[in-house]
């Protein structure tokens, strides 16, 4: 997902949240074909396989009263029990996002595949004197978007995939009024060398590992910003 003030703290109405991770099933050539070259199609899919399992595995062990998997393709080993699954509907991306918190019946955080190295205490979100939060990328996107009283129409029509859909995303909430607070700006693993530094700022997640299954291969670590 294509940035905030404020500083992450969670509070005590946290377990009212629905928790939604957007994902696509990991597919060779369908997921992450960005990181190719240095990887194959069919390491570029085992490393969103890992991305994926370890966002799930970290909203499972975050408090949620509702955990929820809006997915496009179909679940997999790689999908841990306690995590409802439901389909991505058609339309570009502000659409499936926007549908998505549709499926939500109160304070809800949606995340996407492209952060593993997120954390059960980064999603820990209250609500209290708060009616949004939001997550910046360093891409200028945004990894995590939180909304106390789900509006689809506040996603509608912020142009997706874009250096400033962040910003765009973020004074489509302001415009709305709303009490926004930001969660800590994360790196999205969208090329060779993102994977290089998360894994690096996350060597215990299962991404990490395949990254450093993959060096051999490819001849070396991807080479870092």
């Amino acid at each position: 997902m294509k940035a905030g003030g404020g500083a992450f703290a969670p509070g005590p109405s946290w377990s009212c949240t629905t928790l939604l991770v957007i994902a696509k099933q990991p597919v060779p050539g369908r997921v992450k074909t960005r990181l190719t070259p240095p990887y194959t199609l069919e390491q570029a899919a085992a490393l969103a396989e890992a991305a994926l399992a370890d966002t799930l595995h970290a909203v499972l062990a975050a408090p949620a009263c509702r955990r929820v998997l809006v997915l496009d393709g179909r679940p997999g080993p790689w999908l841990p029990d306690g995590i409802e699954v439901l389909p991505q509907c058609e339309g570009g991306l502000d659409e499936r996002l926007a549908a998505a918190f549709a499926v939500a019946r109160g304070p809800a955080l949606l995340i996407g595949m492209d952060t593993p190295q997120v954390t059960p205490g980064l999603l820990a979100v209250g609500w209290d004197g708060l009616d949004a939060w939001f997550g910046p990328a360093t891409d200028g996107g945004f990894w995590a978007l939180g909304l106390r009283e789900p509006d689809p129409d506040l996603l509608r029509g912020v142009p997706m995939s874009a250096a400033d859909t962040g910003a765009a995303q973020r004074a489509r909430l302001s415009a709305a009024g709303l009490r926004v607070a930001a969660l800590p700006l994360l790196r999205d693993v969208d090329a060779a060398s993102d994977a290089a530094v998360v894994a690096a700022l996350a060597p215990q997640t299962r991404f990490a590992a395949r990254v450093r299954d993959f060096a051999p291969v490819i001849g070396s670590q991807p080479e870092l910003p």
